[in-house]
């Protein structure tokens, strides 16, 4: 069979990038343009080796299982060895396959030695690959083998388990390698994929095919994501017994902006219960145009995890579904959450990546992960597309790491082996993989920055990001400014969400201005009440003044203090506060 004759390979130009009313995964009857683009380059050249980087949600299985469901047909491989990261995706990938007339086994164990009868091949897992690498040579080399390489970033997890892919499947006929996130936080070299240097002389990966999220999103097969970025101040106490305090997002060191964040996702603090609560009304919010839109809280470790799940149960009546790991009956779990209409479901690590669950509209990154591919792959289970118009939310903490992933998502990245380690990362603190390992295994990934209690998390709106633009200049929780955001509809074309929100961003700035005009606070309200408004208002006010002139928020309070006098805002009085908030409205006024 040639390329011309596959079907719907022949003119991708004339498809649609999306089909409306998207089939299950794995089913699909046509392709996308893109699938069928790049069917049709890989049977012009026939390689042995072949890299997609497709971005998640855009349906790299599909292509995957057409491509092998050819080459089963003309009789190049005559079986089929799937590699994917989790016991999970073996079944999800073995359910895809079977839809289409391949039939593979996703219980196989070494132990086996060879596929049972009747199965076209097996799915496993790398770390089953790396526990026997001669096993899976030998059954390599036994047929016309096709190895897809599901997410193959993972096959440099470890200098072992690169070592144990290489052997495994250096005799295919074919290998097909996938990710929707071609790049590692580390340079550990990832098998089978050509690295050439670029202009720096840096080796960098090179994929045969593309297809990013900036691309995806202007076809209609991802959907846009609103980021709700959520601040506050913060405090705790060190293991030495010092009390400090962080207002979260502004500069500071390493350690302090660290365990500023951690304080903010201690399920025992106000800032998480908060963030929850709002997302809850977001899903809300969006279930009114889609009906069985579903919700995931991605947690740092298994404790926290179900702390928040509680706190779900208390904010919604209903009981979320909680995935705490790639344990027996977590399978299970996820399915029965992808066919029920049930609101959330609350996981560590076991669906940060390739696990499908198209319903998924509203997410909560409660997680102190922030490598590039932990952060893509874990908001690519919000992007999948069913039908145009459906917009995906994230809420996420106020800091620098995360809000420049947020704005950088159509940013394509590819592999660089010959680069420092961390080095974009300057003082930022980012966990890599073996941090998410200990999470896996009931270890906070933030543990090593030593013990501390946390004293306090006060949560305060700070800002909508959407399509590398920023909403709003906060408010308090609860608020009009909040409140405006939050309400926006769920099924929205982009360029309606960004009139959206340019209207709701100048209703705030109207009603910051009647603030600023308005008679002082009445002294009969209960101190403590008034002064964490007010103190709300400052720190919004700050976060403001700092997007508009570029200075950092230390630096603004900085600035503050010398202008108005008193100590840094978590100490200051109700006074000290009211006196900043007019100096910064002042300044607001003068620049206008």
């Amino acid at each position: 069979m040639t390329a011309e004759r596959l079907p719907g390979t022949s003119a991708a130009e004339q498809l649609p990038p999306a089909f409306p009313e998207r089939a299950a995964w794995g089913t699909a009857g046509k392709l996308r343009a893109w699938q069928a683009e790049a069917l049709e380059q890989y049977f012009r050249d026939q390689p042995k080796d072949f890299l997609a980087v497709a971005t998640p949600g855009a349906g790299k299985t599909t292509f995957a299982l057409r491509l092998a469901a050819e080459l089963l047909a003309q009789r190049v491989v005559n079986r089929v060895t799937v590699v994917a990261p989790t016991e999970h995706l073996k079944v999800q990938w073995a359910d895809s396959a079977a839809r289409v007339g391949i039939k593979l086994d996703p219980h196989f164990k070494n132990a086996q030695g060879k596929h049972a009868p009747g199965f076209h091949g097996v799915a496993v897992t790398y770390a089953q690959v790396a526990a026997k690498p001669t096993l899976h040579h030998n059954r390599t080399a036994a047929g016309r083998t096709l190895v897809i390489l599901d997410e193959v970033h993972h096959a440099g997890d470890a200098l072992s388990w690169g070592d144990a892919v290489r052997e495994a499947f250096s005799p295919a006929v074919r290998r097909l390698s996938l990710t929707g996130t071609p790049f590692r936080s580390d340079t550990s070299p990832i098998p089978f994929v050509t690295y050439e240097p670029d202009e720096n002389g840096i080796r960098t990966s090179v994929a045969d095919y593309s297809y990013g999220y900036g691309r995806a999103l202007k076809d209609s097969v991802v959907r846009p994501v609103l980021f709700l970025a959520y601040a506050g101040a913060m405090s705790w106490r060190t293991k030495a017994g010092e009390e400090m305090s962080h207002v979260l997002g502004e500069e500071t060191t390493k350690d302090i902006y660290a365990q500023a964040w951690r304080t903010a996702l201690d399920p025992n603090g106000d800032w998480i219960p908060a963030v929850l609560k709002a997302a809850d009304m977001r899903l809300t919010e969006v279930r009114r145009t889609v009906p069985d839109a579903g919700g995931l809280v991605i947690a740092t470790d298994q404790t926290t995890a179900r702390a928040y799940a509680k706190q779900l149960r208390e904010i919604t009546g209903e009981k979320p579904t909680v995935v705490l790991s790639d344990e027996a009956g977590a399978s299970a779990r996820i399915e029965e959450f992808q066919n029920s209409s049930d609101r959330w479901m609350v996981a560590v690590r076991m669906v940060s990546e390739g696990v499908d669950v198209p319903r998924l509209c509203v997410g909560v990154y409660a997680t102190s992960s922030s490598t590039p591919l932990f952060f893509a792959q874990a908001i690519g289970r919000f992007v999948r597309a069913r039908k145009r118009g459906e917009t995906a939310s994230v809420f996420l903490p106020s800091v620098p790491v995360l809000l420049a992933l947020a704005n950088t998502m159509e940013v394509e990245r590819d592999h660089a082996l010959d680069r420092p380690k961390n080095e974009d990362e300057n003082d930022v603190v980012v966990f890599d993989e073996q941090a998410l390992e200990q999470a896996n295994r009931n270890e906070g990934a933030s543990d090593q920055l030593g013990s501390f209690e946390a004293l306090g998390a006060e949560a305060l709106f700070d800002r909508v990001l959407f399509d590398g633009g920023e909403f709003g200049t906060g408010g308090a929780i609860g608020s009009e400014d909040e409140l405006d955001f939050i309400g926006i509809p769920g099924l929205l074309e982009p360029d309606q969400v960004h009139e959206l929100l340019r209207t709701q961003q100048a209703k705030q700035a109207k009603r910051k201005t009647a603030v600023a005009s308005a008679p002082e606070v009445d002294r009969s309200e209960l101190e403590h009440r008034a002064m964490k408004e007010e103190r709300n208002q400052l720190q919004s006010l700050v976060g403001a003044w700092s997007r508009r002139t570029g200075l950092p928020h230390k630096t603004v309070h900085v600035q503050l203090r010398k202008a108005c006098g008193g100590p840094a805002v978590a100490q200051a009085t109700r006074d000290q506060i009211q006196a900043r908030i007019k100096k910064i409205q002042g300044w607001f006024v003068g620049q206008s």
